[in-house]
Order: C-alpha cells, then structure tokens, then sequence
C-alpha cells in the first residue's frame, strides 16, 4: 500500500499539497469509500463500478455520475502511484494514518 506524504524529502511536495489542497468533495468521498468499503484498493473499487455500469452484480452505491467516479478515481489512483502516496492517509491521519 502507499506510504503517508513526507513534505520534507523533495522539491515535489509543494505539487503532493496543491493537489491534495485541489481535491473536491467527490474526491474525498471516493477516498473514504476505498478505505471503508474496498480495504484501500482502487481496483477492487473499480471492478465494482465497471459492473454496475454493465448491469452486473455490483456493491457500490452511488447513484450518479458512475462514469464520472471512474475517471476520478483513475485520477487519483495514477497521482498515489506516481508519488508513491495514500490520500487518505494525507487528508484523515488520525483515521488511516500508520
């Protein structure tokens, strides 16, 4: 899984607090439903939307925008793996910290 945010290690953390500071609403529910629900797995969370969005046997219950949600939460699984980061560590520590 994604270690939590060290700011003081590199040039890039300046760009780890404006898009964590960029986050919408719908961001953040996304990160608390893959805590919640899918044990901090976007894949997992993403099999589900792309059932529903097929008409399969789904869990997740969002009632709109399921298209949208995909590409959320590719957005923000791409940004973890790329920065070596978990979100949800960054936006809720006392909750998912290490």
């Amino acid at each position: 899984m994604s270690v939590a945010i060290d700011r003081t290690s590199s040039a890039g953390s300046h760009d780890i607090d404006a898009f964590v500071e960029s986050l919408t609403d719908e961001d953040k529910m996304l990160l608390r439903l893959r805590e919640e629900l899918y044990e901090g797995r976007w894949g997992a969370m993403l099999a589900d939307l792309n059932d529903r969005l097929g008409g399969k046997p789904y869990i997740f219950r969002l009632a709109s925008r399921i298209q949208d949600d995909i590409a959320r939460v590719e957005r923000l699984s791409r940004f973890e793996r790329t920065n070596g980061i978990n979100l949800a560590t960054a936006l809720w520590p006392d909750e998912y910290g290490q």
